[in-house]
């Protein structure tokens, strides 16, 4: 699976304000097999992926046997390399590629049975996640989420709503030198994962 998803087409955009930073093959194959080995990912769910980049969350999703997958994301040309990579594994039927920025379009997640996220952090933009944890509230559905190893405020604020919430594991997350303001060609920071489950 890692070696497939490594495979995929590159997220095209270095956008510093949508805080573009690409989940790795390696990254997205454990992070779903997570997922999996909870139970959350089954034959027949419909899975969305929030900020879903190259589609890589959303097309593992549906390797590992999901029916459908919905793959939101705001950056026009990452919609086109999301398509470009569904089409490249025969899956396009079982895709939908919406753009729409999360917290001002809206999106319909009526149908989703699973969500999966790693949100902008916020470290360029305060409370940039914040549009994304809404949204998984108002999903209402078992929800994972890819967030800052430091983040201290995701707990509360599911816990608020009535959730169940659960940090399972933690990871490197690397970050290539895509932007002007990194002076390493290659650093790594903390990734946390957490299993949300509504009320």
């Amino acid at each position: 699976m890692a070696i497939q998803l490594s495979k995929l087409k590159p997220h095209p955009s270095k956008s510093v304000d949508l805080e573009q930073y690409s989940i790795d093959g390696n990254l997205a194959a454990r992070w779903l097999a997570d997922i999996s080995g909870f139970g959350d990912l089954h034959a027949d769910y419909s899975i969305a992926d929030l900020g879903t980049g190259n589609g890589i969350l959303g097309l593992g999703a549906l390797a590992m046997g999901a029916r459908k997958a919905l793959l939101v994301e705001a950056d026009h040309a990452a919609c086109e390399i999301a398509k470009s990579n569904a089409e490249s594994w025969g899956v396009l039927n079982s895709v939908e590629v919406i753009r729409a920025t999360i917290g001002s379009d809206p999106v319909d997640l009526g149908q989703v049975d699973l969500v999966i996220s790693n949100p902008p952090w916020g470290y360029q933009t305060p409370k940039a996640d914040r549009p994304f944890l809404e949204a998984i509230l108002a999903a209402c559905v078992t929800s994972h989420l890819m967030h800052s190893a430091k983040a201290t405020h995701i707990q509360p604020f599911f816990k608020e709503a009535g959730w169940t919430v659960e940090r399972y594991g933690e990871a490197d997350f690397a970050l290539p030198a895509a932007y002007d303001h990194h002076s390493r060609a290659r650093g790594r920071t903390r990734a946390s994962f957490w299993r949300l489950t509504p009320p």
